[in-house]
């Protein structure tokens, strides 16, 4: 094989295998890199969770891309929870529409169905599964108990060609405990009063709203058929100071494959992914930073021009590994 690429690039076998051994040892000393920052991690991870008041804890650093539906749902459930302990009782929360039987990283998914089947295949299934594990007593004396009793979950179509649903987690503790999520609303009226209404009779309550159609009041623009859309949703929605708890979101910058995760009460972590070297291709999460508000294309691209790992092209990289 090395005879071959020299014979095609004009070199001599001695010098492909020099750039062959010299990859190689790039390589160890990329995987050497990779286990101290994992240990890093995890090192970092352990003391935030036995030290929440350090400033260790503050940062997110140990946060982790979710690769599963089950990963998503327990770090959602733990930012939710966290964040109603510090009284936000409105909350937004935006999963990655991940079905149960599907990884991150497989390929690009599509909804042929529609909001109905992203509901059924993905957005209702997670946020059943959020609702079960999610802790928001709002009697702490109730803790305990509903950590030992798994709340019973209950579902409430809206209207099926949107894939809507309000889904409740009653509480074994008693009402007073309830949580509510309503999935998939967007700038139709009825949606902001459906909000308004359920907003007025959760009280103290944890009221979620879970992969909105919208993104901010920008959303609304002008409907000749709701005058007042706008209004009635800056009053139900953004006068109420909902807030984003949890995002997960997928992006491409740059040909790169990027994650970008904000789980309160951390600032945003942005990841993109990496090669292995060594067939099966396999990929690796690396974390390139933190920015306070939802990042944009240009804090992933200056963030990946940092990194050695993404000096060459994702297509140069691949045709690199095909001819070692």
């Amino acid at each position: 094989m090395r005879a071959e690429i020299a014979a095609l690039e004009g070199r001599s076998v001695e010098e492909v295998e020099d750039e062959a051994t010299e990859r190689k040892r790039a390589e160890r000393e990329r995987e050497e890199r990779t286990e101290t920052e994992r240990a890093q991690r995890d090192s970092d991870r352990a003391e935030a969770k036995s030290s929440p008041s350090s400033s260790r804890a503050d940062d997110g650093r140990y946060l982790e891309v979710p690769d599963t539906f089950e990963d998503q749902v327990r770090q959602a459930a733990d930012a939710s929870g966290r964040a109603f302990r510090d009284g936000v009782n409105r909350q937004i929360v935006r999963f990655e529409l991940l079905p149960e039987d599907e990884t991150l990283r497989q390929e690009e998914r599509g909804w042929p169905g529609g909001a109905e089947q992203m509901y059924r295949r993905a957005a209702g299934p997670l946020t059943r599964a959020l609702l079960s594990e999610v802790r928001a007593p709002t009697n702490k004396d109730n803790d305990a108990l509903r950590s030992a009793y798994r709340p019973n979950i209950t579902s409430e179509d809206v209207w099926d060609f949107d894939g809507s649903a309000i889904i409740t987690a009653e509480a074994a503790t008693g009402s007073e405990d309830n949580v509510k999520a309503l999935v998939f609303p967007n700038t139709d009226n009825k949606y902001s009063n459906d909000i308004k209404k359920i907003d007025e009779n959760m009280g103290d309550r944890l009221f979620m709203l879970v992969n909105p159609f919208w993104r901010n009041l920008d959303s609304w623009g002008f409907n000749i058929l709701a005058p007042k859309g706008k209004e009635i949703a800056q009053e139900a929605i953004f006068d109420r100071g909902f807030n984003e708890t949890y995002v997960l979101l997928q992006k491409s910058v740059r040909g790169e494959d990027c994650i970008a995760l904000k789980a309160y009460p951390y600032d945003w972590q942005l990841f993109a992914y990496a090669e292995d070297e060594y067939w099966p291709y396999n990929e690796y999460s690396i974390l390139l930073g933190s920015t306070e508000n939802e990042p944009t294309a240009v804090d992933f691209g200056e963030l990946i021009s940092e990194r050695e790992e993404f000096k060459m092209s994702k297509n140069m990289r691949m045709i690199q590994r095909m001819k070692n």
